[in-house]
């Protein structure tokens, strides 16, 4: 699958880094801002690129290496861009042993990428992710927030046919 991207070049706006400006101002000299600017940072550009960081780092004046140890530890920032519409599948104990890993083969079929990749067009990503906390829906796919439980590969091409807007 070799057209997959798991490197994007950065392509922030003035918009967007006038935006995440006002963010560390807004924080800047609170305890504790980091976190807060990180969330918010990802809210405006979707992930945390290295440009980001280093902006973050100068205004807060938070080493680099803190920053991009902070980003890496926490599973809900990401440094790599997404797709318009995010895939997830957990493979998580409960939903390994229930066939996570098929499902996953099954979405990495269909978009025709493998997990931690966008796709070429940029309209569809994939994670493999730990634990989500429901295990009694398992195996577990979520697309763009919306959870399906249960899942099963068969079931796969059909969920993915209404966010390619092939379903009503």
């Amino acid at each position: 699958m070799p057209n997959c991207r798991t490197v994007v070049p950065f392509a922030g706006t003035p918009e967007q880094e006038e935006r995440l400006r006002a963010v560390i101002a807004e924080h800047k000299g609170t305890q504790g801002p980091l976190m807060p600017v990180l969330h918010e940072a990802q809210e405006i550009y979707g992930y945390l690129p290295e440009e980001v960081q280093v902006i973050i780092s100068e205004e807060l004046d938070i080493p680099l290496a803190e920053i991009y140890g902070v980003s890496t530890f926490y599973s809900r920032f990401t440094l790599n861009p997404k797709g318009e519409n995010r895939i997830s599948v957990c493979l998580g104990t409960a939903c390994y042993v229930k066939g996570a890993a098929d499902v996953l083969a099954e979405v990495e079929a269909q978009i025709g990428c493998k997990a931690g990749s966008v796709t070429p067009d940029g309209k569809f990503s994939i994670d493999a992710d730990r634990c989500v906390g429901a295990c009694g829906l398992a195996p577990i796919m979520i697309v763009n927030g919306d959870v399906y439980g249960h899942m099963t590969p068969d079931q796969v091409e059909g969920i993915l046919a209404k966010y390619r807007g092939e379903v009503a």
